[in-house]
């Protein structure tokens, strides 16, 4: 409510009026805005680049993964069509007597989601990582058999 359409227009209800249309002004934002873990995943997805292949019978998955070991690296299938390869890269333990002078190297958590296709064979999935590089390869169903045609007798009456 503006009390200054009334013609009412004090220094207080000013003061009072001021803080109203900041208080909206916030609100707007709070409720537009992403939440911290939306943006952590957005960073995550965009720092991590991959690669995908498709050849005859697979689909294949390369991602850069220096320095990390299996452990620190997840491939999970979620809702059955989405395939998640996650993890973490942690700093490495400061050494006593060691300070970085510059550090460039990313860490933290990283994340990639793709959408498998139909012919997807979410049950035949393999994950390896080999110098650095992990290949994540899911087979595909084999094409589904042709319908034959159904021949239907046909009676004389």
């Amino acid at each position: 409510m503006d009390f200054r359409l009334m013609g009412i227009d004090t220094p207080l209800l000013h003061t009072l009026q001021h803080f109203m249309d900041a208080a909206g002004e916030d609100s707007d934002k709070s409720i537009n805005a992403p939440s911290r873990n939306y943006v952590r995943d957005a960073k995550a997805m965009a720092a991590t680049p991959a690669d995908v292949k498709e050849y005859q019978n697979s689909y294949v998955f390369i991602v850069d993964m220096p320095g990390l070991k299996s452990g620190d690296i997840k491939v999970q299938v979620e809702d059955d069509n989405v395939l998640l390869i996650s993890g973490e890269r942690k700093r490495e333990e400061e050494k006593e007597g060691a300070k970085y002078i510059r550090m460039e190297r990313r860490i933290g958590k990283f994340m990639r989601k793709f959408t498998l296709p139909e012919n997807a064979n979410t049950d035949a999935i393999s994950a390896v990582c080999r110098d650095g590089v992990l290949t994540v390869i899911v087979q595909k169903l084999p094409p589904p058999e042709p319908k034959k045609p159904k021949t239907i007798e046909v009676k004389i009456a």
